[in-house]
């Protein structure tokens, strides 16, 4: 469990605000609007309504007691650099920020930002992979060479163990898990017996994925 300090509650900060309250961290949320912060309350371990800006009102929240800081203001990226580089003058042991261009990004990383999100332009690749390639059913970005795909089983696999694919070697690709009626299955042996009612987690550099996946 970490303590978490979440400086915006428009839709991408409640909806982070949840995913921290399912994964059991400690929450303390900042804003302006009052019924953002209100609609927000349930997922938050406590809040304040307060100009994140203002240097006295930051102080009193202890930043430096809060394992991560995440900005997530959007439609004000003045406002949001201000907070950013407050929040590294405060002494915030690490603070991620969102960034909707790479011209934001470079003035949040050279004014305190340790890491920026985007949140925008990372929905639509994956909206773009996902709902454009019939046999991916999800994915995640590692890097800006690498992915994991998720993958219905093709139809060659079927019936075959891993080791006699041998596909890390032929396509430079690895089957991280498998997953079956729902569950996941880490434990992928050469001599795991692949079969059509499964789906895959393959990770690999983007350019293999792509060609044997047609993504």
């Amino acid at each position: 469990m970490k303590n978490i300090l979440l400086i915006g509650l428009g839709r991408f900060g409640r909806h982070i605000a949840q995913e921290l309250h399912h994964l059991g961290h400690m929450v303390l949320a900042v804003d302006r609007n009052e019924d953002r912060v209100n609609r927000a309350l349930p997922f938050l371990t406590n809040a304040q309504i307060g100009d994140s800006t203002n240097e006295a009102f930051m102080s009193s929240l202890g930043v430096r007691d809060f394992d991560v800081c995440i900005v997530t203001i959007s439609h004000d990226f003045q406002n949001s650099l201000e907070t950013t580089s407050l929040l590294k003058e405060l002494g915030a042991k690490f603070v991620v920020s969102r960034s909707e261009r790479d011209v934001q990004a470079k003035f949040l990383l050279r004014n305190g930002a340790d890491q920026v999100v985007y949140p925008e332009e990372q929905m639509a690749k994956w909206t773009a992979i996902r709902y454009t390639a019939d046999h991916i059913l999800d994915y995640i970005e590692v890097d800006d060479s690498h992915a994991i795909f998720e993958v219905e089983m093709p139809d060659s696999w079927t019936g075959k163990t891993v080791g006699q694919l041998d596909i890390r070697k032929k396509y430079s690709i690895n089957i991280a898990a498998i997953r079956r009626n729902g569950v996941i299955n880490v434990n992928v042996t050469p001599e795991t017996v692949l079969s059509k009612d499964m789906s895959m987690l393959v990770l690999g550099e983007y350019k293999a994925l792509q060609k044997y996946f047609h993504t």
